[in-house]
């Protein structure tokens, strides 16, 4: 199961924590991805962390604003933003990828992830 949370209504400018909590499995195997959905758009790539935690990938315009870190102890993977925009409001999914495989093609591809949580909405207010 892959439940998020930490979504809501900030103003520009502002920062965001989303926490990705994961039950069942072998969380300190399992690679995790963040993806988001805007309106009337597709679902994008925005962050991925390796299960080692040494692998860490981001799409170009969250580089620098976002960071994603993992608890292996809690289950738990988070996205920290800062600096949002109203370019950033969108649904924001949690993904896994429970297999050996990643690398920076892997992570920012949504076939390669196989479970998935129901998102949770960002709304950034300018």
């Amino acid at each position: 199961q892959v439940v998020e949370s930490g979504g809501g209504l900030v103003q520009a400018g502002d920062s965001m924590k989303l926490s990705c909590v994961v039950s069942g499995g072998t969380f300190s195997s399992i690679h995790v991805g963040w993806f988001r959905q805007a309106p009337g758009k597709e679902r994008e790539f925005v962050a991925a962390i390796s299960a080692s935690s040494t692998g860490l990938y981001y799409e170009d315009s969250v580089r620098g604003r976002f960071t994603i870190s993992r608890d292996n102890a809690e289950n738990t993977v988070y996205l920290q933003m800062n600096g949002l925009n109203p370019e950033d409001s969108a649904v924001y999914y949690c993904a896994l990828r429970p297999r050996a495989y990643f690398n920076s093609a892997w992570a920012s591809t949504e076939g390669a992830y196989e479970y998935w949580g129901v998102g949770t909405q960002v709304t950034v207010s300018s």
